[in-house]
C-alpha cells in the first residue's frame, strides 16, 4: 500500500503540473475516498502550487475540518472564480463568520459554474435579509430539469409568505372590529415560523410588525410580543419587552406576572423572579406558585417552598414528591442537593470585578441550579473559556451547541479538547469522523481515551482495526470488551475485538467475543446507523463471516479412520 500511495501520489502531482486536471482529480479521488486523508496531503500542497483547483479545493476541506480555517479560506480564495465548488467552499465559510463577502462568492459560483448549492445560499441570502417574495422567484428562475433540490425552499418561502398573509388579514378583521381576543388570536401563525427567525433574522422584522399591531388591542398579545423580543432580538431589547409585561400586568393579565418571572429567572436574576411569581402566585396562578416552589427550595428556604407546594395541590403527586424530599432532608439531618444558591451575590460581585473563576462559578451554578437559560449564560462562561480554562471552554460550547451555533461551538471543543477535556476529544472525534476524515478521528478518540472510558476506546480500536491496526486495536478493544460488554456499545465492541482476535491468529480467544456480536450485531449495531449510508455499511465489521472463518479454521484438517 504505501508504494501504491507512493506512485499515485507522484502521478497527481505530475498531473497537476502537466495541467490535466481531470487525470489530477482521478487520483485526488483515490486518497478521499479511500480515506488516505494524511498521505495526501503532502501531495495536494505540491498539486496547490502547480496550480491545480481541485487540490486547492480537497485541501481547503480538509483543513478547515482540522481546525485551520485561515488556510482553508486562503485555498479556496485562491482559485474560488474559476472553481465553482471553492466559490462555494468559501462562501459557506465567510457565511459561518457572518461576513457579508459570502454573498458575492456564492453568486460567483452561480453565474460562472452554475453551481446549484451556490443558488440556493444565494436564495436562503435573500430571505435572511427579508426579501421573502424575491428568494422562491430567484430560485425559480433559470432552472434546468435536474435542479430539484431548489423545490425545498421554494415550498418553504413560499409557505411564510402564506402564514405571514393570513396574520395580516386576521389583523385586518382584528382592526376593523376593535377585537383585542381576534387579534391575539391572529398571532398564532407566527408561533410556529419562530423556529425559521434565527436562520433568516430578516423575517423578524414582519413578524414584529405584526406583534406590534396586535399589542395595541390586546394584552395577551403584548404578552406574546414581549417573547417574541425576547427569544429572536438582542439584548438592547429587553426594556422594551418588560414594558410590554408591565403595562399587561397592570392592565389585569394574570399571565404576565408568571412571564415576568419566568424571563427573570432564565436572566438569572432571582430576586425580580421571586417578585413576580410572588404576584402571579398570589393571584392564583398554579405555575407560578409551582415555581416559586421550587426557586425556595433551591434556595433552602423549605417552609416557603412547602406553602407553596401546597397551594397548587397536596393531592398532586409532584406535589407529593417535593414534600417528600423536603421532609427526608431535615429528617436526615442531609445537606440539601445541588449548590448553595446564597453564594450567588458574592460570585456576581467578584465576576463583575474581573474574577474569571468566580465567573464560571457563578454561570455554572445558574444554569445548573438556578434555571438560567442558556443565552444567558455565554456571558459568564466565556471570559474563563477564553483565559484557558478547558472545563469553560468545553461548557461554552454546549452552550452553542443548545443554542444552534454550529461553527462556534466547533470552535470551542477543539479549544477545550486541544486543552486536554476528554469529552471534547470525543466531540471532536465524532465532528471528524462525520466529515470522514477517520484518521483525524482515531487521534481524537485515543485522547478521549484517555479518560478510561470503554465506549471511546471501542471507538479508537474500531478505527484502527478498519485501517488493518490490529496489534494496534487490540488493546483498546479489550478495554472496551472487558469493561463496556453490558453497555449499549458492548455488541460493536465485542464485533470489532472478535475481527482484531480473528486476525493476529488468536483463534481461540476470538470465539467468545464474536459469538457475543453474532447474537445481536442486527439489533445493537446495524440498527443504529442508516441503511442509506454506504459509506458507513461498507467499512462496518460481519461478525456472523468472522466467527464462520474462526470455526472453520479450528476444525481439525482430517479424521482417523479406524
Amino acid at each position: 500500500m504505501t508504494q501504491d500511495i507512493r506512485t499515485r501520489g507522484e502521478a497527481l502531482v505530475a498531473a497537476a503540473r502537466a495541467g490535466d486536471a481531470q487525470t489530477a482529480r482521478r487520483y485526488t479521488d483515490f486518497f478521499v475516498l479511500g480515506h488516505h486523508v494524511d498521505e495526501g496531503i503532502p501531495y495536494w500542497e505540491q498539486a496547490v502550487a502547480a496550480g491545480d483547483a481541485f487540490s486547492h479545493y480537497t485541501l481547503a476541506r480538509y483543513r478547515k475540518i482540522r481546525g485551520d480555517r485561515a488556510a482553508a479560506e486562503a485555498l479556496y480564495r485562491a482559485v474560488a472564480d474559476r472553481h465553482a465548488g471553492s466559490a462555494y467552499g468559501l462562501g459557506v465559510l465567510l457565511r459561518e463568520n457572518g461576513d457579508p463577502e459570502a454573498a458575492e462568492w456564492f453568486r460567483n459560483g452561480w453565474e460562472q459554474g452554475r453551481n446549484l448549492d451556490c443558488k440556493i445560499e444565494l436564495g436562503k441570502l435573500l430571505a435572511a435579509e427579508g426579501r421573502l417574495d424575491e428568494a422562491p422567484k430567484f430560485l425559480m428562475s433559470d432552472i434546468d430539469l435536474g435542479d430539484i433540490a431548489v423545490f425545498r425552499w421554494v415550498q418553504l418561502f413560499e409557505s411564510i409568505r402564506e402564514d405571514f398573509d393570513r396574520v395580516a388579514a386576521g389583523l385586518d378583521a382584528a382592526e376593523a372590529a376593535g377585537d383585542g381576543d381576534a387579534a391575539a388570536e391572529a398571532l398564532r401563525p407566527l408561533f410556529d415560523l419562530e423556529r425559521h427567525f434565527r436562520d433568516y433574522p430578516g423575517l423578524t422584522g414582519e413578524a414584529a410588525g405584526y406583534y406590534r399591531r396586535a399589542s395595541a388591542l390586546s394584552p395577551s398579545a403584548r404578552v406574546d410580543h414581549a417573547v417574541f423580543l425576547t427569544e429572536t432580538a438582542d439584548e438592547a431589547s429587553w426594556p422594551e419587552a418588560r414594558g410590554l409585561l408591565v403595562q399587561a400586568h397592570e392592565e389585569g393579565y394574570d399571565g404576565a406576572a408568571y412571564v415576568l418571572g419566568v424571563l427573570y429567572e432564565q436572566r438569572g436574576d432571582l430576586a425580580d423572579a421571586e417578585h413576580w411569581y410572588g404576584l402571579a402566585a398570589g393571584a392564583g396562578h398554579a405555575a407560578a406558585q409551582w415555581n416559586l416552589g421550587l426557586l425556595c427550595k433551591r434556595r433552602r428556604r423549605y417552609e416557603e417552598a412547602e406553602l407553596w407546594f401546597r397551594q397548587v395541590g397536596e393531592d398532586d403527586e409532584d406535589v407529593v414528591a417535593q414534600l417528600d424530599a423536603i421532609a427526608a432532608i431535615r429528617a436526615g439531618g442531609m445537606s440539601a442537593p445541588g449548590k448553595d444558591l446564597r453564594r450567588l451575590p458574592g460570585l456576581r460581585r467578584r465576576a463583575e470585578a474581573g474574577d474569571v473563576h468566580a465567573s464560571y462559578a457563578y454561570g455554572k451554578i445558574l444554569g445548573d441550579w438556578a434555571g438560567a437559560d442558556d443565552r444567558h449564560l455565554v456571558r459568564w462562561i466565556e471570559p474563563a473559556a477564553t483565559a484557558g480554562d478547558a472545563d469553560a471552554a468545553y461548557d461554552l460550547a454546549e452552550l452553542y451547541g443548545s443554542l444552534r451555533r454550529p461553527t462556534l461551538r466547533d470552535h470551542w471543543h477543539r479549544k477545550a479538547a486541544e486543552g486536554g477535556h476528554h469529552d471534547a476529544c470525543h466531540q471532536m472525534g465524532w465532528l471528524s469522523e462525520y466529515h470522514r476524515d477517520y484518521q483525524e478521528a482515531e487521534r481524537w478518540y485515543v485522547r478521549a481515551a484517555g479518560d478510561g472510558s470503554s465506549l471511546n476506546a471501542m471507538l479508537a480500536g474500531k478505527l484502527m482495526a478498519q485501517r488493518g491496526a490490529y496489534a494496534e486495536a487490540e488493546p483498546f478493544l479489550r478495554t472496551a470488551w472487558e469493561q463496556g460488554r453490558d453497555a449499549a456499545h458492548g455488541t460493536e465492541a465485542a464485533g470489532y475485538y472478535g475481527l482484531v482476535l480473528h486476525r493476529l491468529g488468536r483463534l481461540v480467544e476470538a470465539v467468545e467475543p464474536l459469538r457475543a456480536a453474532t447474537a445481536r450485531w442486527d439489533e445493537d449495531v446495524r440498527a443504529r446507523y442508516s441503511r442509506d449510508d454506504l459509506n458507513v455499511l461498507a467499512r462496518m465489521a460481519d461478525p456472523a463471516k468472522e466467527l464462520a472463518e474462526v470455526e472453520a479454521a479450528s476444525e481439525p484438517v482430517g479424521r482417523e479412520v479406524p
